[in-house]
Parts: C-alpha cells; structure tokens; sequence
C-alpha cells in the first residue's frame, strides 16, 4: 500500500490541518497518510479533521515534541464525498458569532466586560438563529473555568450552535486544561465556519 508522509513539525495553526486536507486531494488510490506534528493541539485539530472525513486515525508520540498521525484512506471519493448536506446548505441563512474579545467595545474594560455577559444571555434568546459561536485571541477567557458566562455558552451548546473555541489562544493563555465548554478548533475550521455563514455577527 502506498504511503504518503507529511512533515507538519514547527508549522503554526492552521497549517497542519492545510497540509492534511491537501494530502487527501492527492491520493487517488487506497493509501496510508501520515502527518508528523510536533504538538497535542496539532494531534487533536488534526485528527478531528480527518474523523470529519469519516476516516479513523491513530496517532502515537514517537518521541519528545514528535507526534505521528496515520490514518488509512480508502480512495479519494470516499474522503471527498458528503454524506449529509453540504455545509453551504447547513450554514444558508443563519448567523456564526465571531467573539474576539473577552469584553465588548472600546473604552472601559469593566463595562465592556459587563456588555459581553449581557450580549452572551441575549444570545439564548435567539439561539434558533445562530449556528455556530467561535471564540479566539481573549474570547476564548469566555469558556473556561470560572467565566461568569460559561452557564449561558452552555445553554447555547444545549440548544444545538456549535461552540468552537480556538486551541492555539488557549495554549496561548495557557487554559487548555480549563475549558469548561465548547470544543478545541483550529484557524482552518474558523474561516470554514464563517465562510460558509449567512451573516457574521461580530459584538
């Protein structure tokens, strides 16, 4: 069986993610991709992308900061081919919510931190609206552990929006380990989600 290797090591996100989904497109025959990464975020973002795919990795640390990522690909119509609808589909005419900020607007920080909770509980009253909410750069601070939001971002995951919280800010902040809601995404994942959006609310 042919092999295909991908050097990911000291790529930022998105790039791992890129690097795969490239891959992908390349093979026509059934193959094994390997994707070497040098980080758990990169493992996870990857490793999630190609389950999106309906594929079935495993990855091992093959030593300090190396990760391996191997993953059997049947042929190329079975990774390419949807098997619900498609995400222009899904997304049409509803709203992705970009929060870039633990607090909402220019001036005091206490009121903008004020204004935020109170934009997040709006938010579940027109949760039927949304589709996703993505939290990057201080808006991640928003899902973790102690967020006096973190109650309403869960109503709002209970309702059914995709809550996606940027992997590379909460390593950055060093909260991984404190996140209390929402699931670890990427960069790649971010752009898809608010490409595809009908409207893009930015508080």
């Amino acid at each position: 069986m042919f092999t295909k290797r991908i050097d990911a090591v000291g790529d930022a996100c998105p790039i791992p993610v890129v690097k795969t989904m490239k891959a992908l497109g390349e093979l026509s025959v059934e193959s094994t991709l390997e994707v070497v990464v040098d980080n758990e975020t990169a493992v996870f973002n990857v490793t999630n992308f190609l389950r999106g795919k309906n594929l079935n990795p495993i990855s091992e640390q093959e030593a300090e900061q190396r990760f391996l990522i191997r993953v059997v690909v049947p042929d190329q119509t079975a990774v390419i081919q949807p098997a619900v609808e498609s995400e222009t589909e899904k997304y049409a005419g509803r709203s992705v919510v970009a929060i870039g900020s633990d607090r909402m607007g220019l001036g005091d920080d206490e009121l903008g931190h004020v204004l935020m909770k109170g934009f997040l509980y709006a938010l579940t009253q027109v949760s039927q609206t949304i589709e996703a909410i993505v939290f990057y750069n201080s808006g991640a601070k928003l899902t973790v552990e102690g967020s006096v939001s973190v109650e309403d971002i869960k109503q709002l995951e209970d309702a059914g929006i995709d809550v996606l919280v940027c992997g590379t800010c909460l390593n950055f902040f060093e909260l991984t380990d404190k996140l209390a809601v929402g699931r670890v995404s990427n960069m790649y994942d971010i752009v898809e989600k608010l490409s595809k959006a009908g409207k893009v609310i930015r508080p």
